[in-house]
């Protein structure tokens, strides 16, 4: 990979796109991938290329319902292969979830390179060589293990196509996707959409892990049962709008109109119901 100094202004961008690359070239990613990793970094410009408020609060929701599972399996692409290998094998082990490669360009030997590459980072068994066509879909994605994804209860899906997480959904699985597009099919079809990074996604999701697991099951289902998904994706809208408006007030050098007491008010109340969640965990701890 070419050397990309750290104190560059764009070095975390500039890192992941040379992680792809070079994913391209060791047979791990498909070209195709290249394409996902360019408009996947136009949103997060929109996001500020930050962690939002709406995307820690589904994070943590992610963390608990991961934790909760009596079946989570974390499903792999040449994507994140490449990008997040040692994470996603560290967060596997934390929540106790299986890996399984699941490919749209699929092909034997790229299966086989993506699980050495997780084996690579310490994981004991990948699943996804002896995949089997069980879901509802007319391309590769429908291959998948019979004791892996098709028996999953809850399945973390990170850069995800939205027919296969329509025909997870199908089959009763709770389905948690990571897309920086809120608009997007996987975003709306998903249980739990984390409109975020997938650098930043895994480890705020295995540094949440300690604080979480001090909690009792019935604490955490409360954490899982006051997101709601659609105001989730609302609330990421709203941050893409916010943080546009004020890249386009620092272009103008003009001061933001204040907002009227009733889009105040409707601001408050978006805030105080992602902060209920946020601190839940810190209250409990205090308590």
């Amino acid at each position: 990979m070419t050397d990309i100094p750290k104190n560059h202004p764009r070095y975390e961008s500039l890192l992941a796109r040379e992680k792809i690359v070079s994913g391209v070239e060791r047979g791990i990613t498909s070209p195709q991938g290249l394409t996902a990793q360019g408009r996947g970094e136009a949103f997060d410009y929109l996001i500020g290329e930050k962690t939002t408020d709406s995307a820690r609060h589904a994070e943590m929701v992610a963390t608990a319902l991961l934790l909760l599972a009596e079946k989570p399996v974390i499903s792999v692409n040449g994507n994140t292969a490449a990008l997040v290998p040692e994470e996603l094998v560290q967060l596997s082990e934390l929540v106790g979830a299986k890996l399984e490669v699941n490919l749209f360009h699929r092909t034997p030997e790229r299966v086989k390179k993506i699980a050495d590459e997780l084996k690579k980072y310490g994981a004991t068994c990948v699943l996804g060589e002896n995949a089997e066509p069980l879901l509802n879909l007319s391309h590769e994605r429908s291959k998948v293990e019979r004791e892996g994804i098709f028996a999953a209860d809850v399945v973390f899906v990170p850069l995800e196509d939205g027919d296969r997480c329509q025909a997870l959904t199908d089959l009763e699985k709770l389905v948690i996707a990571v897309d920086l597009n809120p608009l997007s099919r996987t975003a709306k079809t998903a249980q739990v959409s984390i409109v975020d990074n997938i650098t930043r996604v895994v480890s705020n999701m295995i540094q949440m892990i300690p604080e979480l697991t001090l909690q009792s099951e019935d604490e955490l289902w409360e954490i899982i049962g006051e997101f709601d998904n659609k105001a989730a994706l609302a609330d990421a809208m709203e941050e893409m709008k916010e943080h546009l408006f004020e890249k386009q007030n620092e272009l103008l050098g003009t001061t933001p109109v204040e907002p009227t007491p009733e889009e105040l008010e409707e601001m408050e109340e978006r805030e105080e119901k992602r902060r209920k969640i946020m601190m839940r965990g810190a209250d409990l701890m205090m308590e």
